[in-house]
């Protein structure tokens, strides 16, 4: 008789844990689950507009994951995740819903240690197809250029190839990183160093070159004198329902641009 009542209050226990209770207020609803996955570029951002969100819906539960934008395309088009996150135009074969949520810059960096302050966009072109070898090229010091340059599917380096490389190919030879800031490490400890990262995260640990004279900023993007800049991308499959369209609608809003503005991006209506 008592091993039964044992398992009576056992049993109960256990349904009160999964229904979420709360001896104060009583039963609550399950929180409301959105899982993001994707591009690492736009990962911190939206990791910081989740926590945003969270503080005024705590009903739910925003979870950003990375892994690239084209792994983030291909969990949305297996229904593994709701949202997509892509820092490039989707291709023929990826027909999915999208929505801009900004713009970013594609700074060409390098260590704080360098003196070269400008490049053409020829000249990077050629660095990253190994053309130019050695920064004496660049008229620096006799050494070799360590480039740095982002994984094959990246959305930075798919755009990097678009409006830098221009159908030419990234050779095979240059250090290979799985993130914007595993390259912005890389540059920011060896003075020798150059690669590309986004906008947003440029700080004094690695300085931004001005390309084709025209400096990285926001300023210049929104004039539309800089030209590598690329697209913020939320990937759908199919109309959202209410849930995601809440997440996306605060994305949109004053409030969620603005966020994304003081992170150093281009809104998506500037």
């Amino acid at each position: 008789m008592r091993n039964w009542v044992l398992s009576l209050s056992l049993c109960a226990i256990i349904l009160l844990c999964a229904c979420n209770y709360s001896p104060s207020t009583g039963f609550k609803h399950q929180k409301k689950s959105i899982t993001l996955a994707g591009s690492t570029s736009i990962m911190p951002f939206a990791e910081k507009l989740a926590e945003h969100f969270m503080v005024e819906h705590p009903d739910f539960i925003i979870d950003v994951q990375g892994g690239g934008s084209t792994a983030g395309i291909q969990a949305v088009m297996n229904n593994t995740v709701q949202i997509g996150m892509s820092s490039r135009a989707l291709k023929e074969n990826e027909r999915l819903n999208t929505v801009i949520i900004c713009y970013d810059g594609i700074s060409i960096v390098v260590n704080p240690k360098n003196p070269i302050h400008a490049l053409s966009i020829k000249q990077i072109r050629d660095i990253f197809n190994r053309r130019i070898k050695n920064w004496k090229e660049s008229d620096w010091i006799d050494r070799a250029i360590d480039a740095v340059t982002r994984e094959e599917g990246s959305g930075t380096r798919g755009s990097f190839e678009e409006l830098v490389m221009r159908g030419e190919e990234i050779n095979d030879g240059i250090m290979v990183q799985d993130s914007n800031g595993s390259v912005k490490e890389v540059v920011a400890t060896d003075p020798y160093a150059i690669g590309y990262i986004s906008l947003g995260i440029v700080d004094n640990r690695v300085k931004a070159l001005t390309v084709d004279n025209i400096i990285p900023s926001i300023e210049t993007i929104k004039s539309g004198e800089y030209k590598i800049v690329r697209p913020f991308i939320f990937v759908l499959n199919g109309e959202p329902d209410n849930d995601l369209r809440t997440f996306i609608l605060f994305v949109l809003s004053k409030e969620g641009q603005s966020i994304l503005k003081k992170e150093g991006l281009i809104g998506a209506y500037d």
